[in-house]
């Protein structure tokens, strides 16, 4: 029996940075303690998952598995990870673990006043989502999930992710780069967001890595057709500073991703006609984003990656954080360049930083 709890609230207050929730609910709990607005939700932990791994007998096959190396085949990989998820999928849980999962998904179910609560189950890696970004978004989430059945299936799916061949072959990227690697995962139950509109918010400009700016792509309906790349994101580009809309691209969208009654689960679904030509979000609410990813980075002193939805009663809720992990990691002076806005040099200068000067001014005063 562990000492560890086997679930953790995200407004617990040893939720916070707690290494039990994995990378991607630890920062979401970072986040709900500093009062952003985040689902209500809970994590079956890791220790939840190795206990499981225990009990079912799978524990050193899985461990030895995970840390086998690039040097094993990867035929002889692939036939074990196979056969470690159809055992995850069918060994019994252990009788205290799903009575813990079960009685939370009803404490959920309380805390928000509705019967058969929708949840997102989310893959939460001991290394996801932390600088440096290992395995960010190589894990599982699943979408509208409703029962306390479905849940405990769906948790099964969540750590059977962690042998998916996809993981696997990233692996090995890590592994060759002297990475660490994972061997523990949280599966994360959160109250859907019946979202209007979502997507991602980069807290600078993805393209030319220009810190003064934020950048953001939005969709009608759920953010899984940004994530996924299915719908054509609008974009709009924030001065992180005056907070103008300094760019706005609006695209016509003639699906959404929501959840279907017809099927059950979340899918394309056609849009509304009246909203295929128009903006998902108003400039206002870009401002609204804009301002609040500028006050998270400058909580977690590094430029995001933040995931966010806007629900039907127009309220702002994260739903995922992590460290942008590719312009963030070059050094500052590198990301000025004479396209730069003539703020962005006085801002820069005001704060001690020293500018390299374009070639046209080589050797000049």
């Amino acid at each position: 029996m562990t000492d560890h709890p086997f679930i953790i609230w995200l407004d617990h207050e040893s939720a916070s940075g707690n290494p039990l929730l994995g990378g991607k609910f630890s920062n979401l709990a970072e986040m709900l303690a500093a009062d952003f607005s985040v689902p209500p939700g809970f994590g079956v932990s890791t220790a939840a998952y190795h206990h499981f791994m225990d009990q079912a007998g799978l524990a050193a096959e899985a461990t030895a598995l995970l840390t086998s190396g690039s040097s094993v085949a990867s035929s002889v990989i692939k036939g074990k990870a196979s056969d470690m998820v159809a055992a995850i999928m069918s060994q019994p849980l252990p009788s205290d673990l799903e009575t813990a999962i079960r009685h939370n998904y009803t404490s959920l179910e309380e805390k928000v006043g509705q019967k058969d609560v929708p949840v997102a189950v989310r893959s939460s890696g001991e290394l996801e989502d932390l600088t440096g970004a290992s395995f960010a978004g190589q894990y599982d989430t699943y979408l509208w999930i409703i029962g306390a059945d479905s849940v405990l299936h769906h948790v099964r799916k969540c750590w059977a992710s962690m042998f998916g061949e996809a993981v696997f072959s990233y692996r090995s990227g890590v592994e060759e780069a002297g990475g660490k690697q994972d061997i523990g995962i949280c599966a994360g139950i959160q109250q859907m967001v019946e979202a209007r509109a979502a997507g991602v918010m980069f807290t600078l400009d993805p393209l030319n890595g220009d810190r003064s700016k934020v950048a953001i792509e939005a969709c009608w309906g759920l953010g899984e057709g940004v994530v996924k790349g299915d719908v054509t994101p609008s974009r709009f580009i924030i001065d992180k500073v005056t907070f103008e809309v300094i760019k706005r691209q609006i695209v016509s969208q003639l699906e959404e991703y929501a959840f279907d009654p017809k099927t059950g689960a979340v899918g394309l679904v056609p849009l509304a006609a009246d909203h295929q030509d128009s903006a998902c979000i108003a400039d206002k609410e870009a401002v609204q984003l804009a301002k609040l990813g500028k006050h998270i980075e400058q909580r977690r002193s590094a430029p995001q990656d933040i995931e966010w939805a806007i629900n039907q009663q127009g309220d702002i809720k994260i739903l995922q954080v992590r460290p942008e992990t590719v312009w963030s990691q070059r050094e500052r002076s590198g990301l000025v360049s004479d396209v730069k806005s003539p703020i962005d040099h006085v801002l820069l200068r005001l704060s001690g930083v020293q500018m390299a000067k374009p070639p046209s001014e080589e050797g000049q005063p």
